[in-house]
């Protein structure tokens, strides 16, 4: 197919997006839809033609603030947008920084994010697995200042740790709305493509790490993970992995960790979070269930006589 075909069948089937401004790096800039995008090429849509910008030539490519042309919201608890504008990094995180939380247990922290308004959050199972205390820390940012809100009253609703996926929900929330994410295709994804996340790896919270998907389906122990140089450390499981457009397409699950490795991160595709939220119920959190992942013994009780002493070997 030659340029000119090839240029046509993108104009046809392309979706509408927004607007956008193409800083090239040598100071000129181009203005129109952003038809496609590929690991090195962006198609620009100028009204009157359409040009081919090598993705080594671009600077940044910056979109109006404009709402979705369509949004699906179903029972499923998440969303799914369309005609989303390719934004910076930095004009992403902006956008999606509140939805972002820290989960705390007695044992460890991880992060998570809001995927429906009424308090529902996504994170690893490993995060949660085994505890009945859990916290949520939301960053909200206000006039002058980052608040930091606590939640104390968490509920796991839904839990796999054959894909290492758990479903939260904020009991102590109020009346409050929570902002959400939105979920895309990770099989839309290619080799090569931009991508980032955002957790918080040992704690330090609102970490934002920037990288390529190495490959977007990766076999591992029977399982599909995307591959990606995107740094992730302990404390970032459960956090999203998002594409240019702000949407969810992962969940940072695990990275390899041995002398002279680097650069081999994993994230669960969003196709497998779809399927894990439409069948929720299937793996529904039960505490009476001793297979259910819930394992702690009753904590000790304080002694008001001498008693003598003898071995703890379960529950009483």
């Amino acid at each position: 197919m030659n340029l000119r075909a090839f240029l046509i069948s993108v104009v046809l089937s392309a979706p509408a997006f927004a607007l956008s401004t193409v800083q090239l790096k040598n100071g000129s800039s181009l203005q129109g839809d952003v038809l496609t995008e590929k690991a090195d090429r962006v198609v620009v849509d100028l009204g009157f033609t359409v040009v081919m910008v090598p993705r080594d030539e671009i600077e940044r490519i910056t979109a109006r603030a404009t709402a979705p042309a369509a949004v699906e919201e179903n029972a499923d608890l998440y969303r799914t947008s369309a005609n989303l504008p390719v934004l910076s990094v930095k004009d992403n995180v902006d956008h999606v920084g509140e939805a972002i939380v820290l989960v705390r247990t007695s044992t460890g922290l991880g992060s998570g994010f809001f995927i429906h308004p009424s308090g529902y959050i996504i994170t690893n199972e490993h995060v949660v697995a085994g505890e009945y205390s859990i916290t949520v820390t939301q960053f909200r940012r206000g006039a002058t200042e980052l608040e930091k809100v606590q939640f104390n009253k968490v509920r796991i609703v839904a839990l796999d740790s054959r894909i290492d996926l758990a479903l939260l929900k904020i009991e102590d929330a109020g009346t409050t709305v929570f902002p959400t994410l939105s979920l895309g295709d990770a099989a839309s994804l290619n080799d090569g493509q931009a991508v980032f996340a955002i957790g918080s790896p040992l704690g330090l919270d609102r970490t934002v790490s920037q990288g390529i998907v190495s490959a977007r389906a990766r076999p591992l122990d029977g399982q599909l993970y995307i591959q990606t140089t995107t740094q992730i450390n302990p404390g970032n499981s459960g956090g999203p992995l998002f594409n240019l457009r702000g949407e969810v397409v992962g969940v940072n699950n695990m990275k390899a960790m041995e002398v002279g490795v680097e650069g081999l991160n994993f994230a669960i595709p969003a196709s497998v979070l779809k399927d894990f939220l439409r069948h929720r119920d299937a793996f529904a959190f039960d505490p009476r269930n001793p297979n259910a992942g819930y394992r702690y013994l009753e904590p000790p009780q304080p002694v008001k006589a001498p008693v003598r002493a003898v071995p703890v070997v379960g529950k009483p």
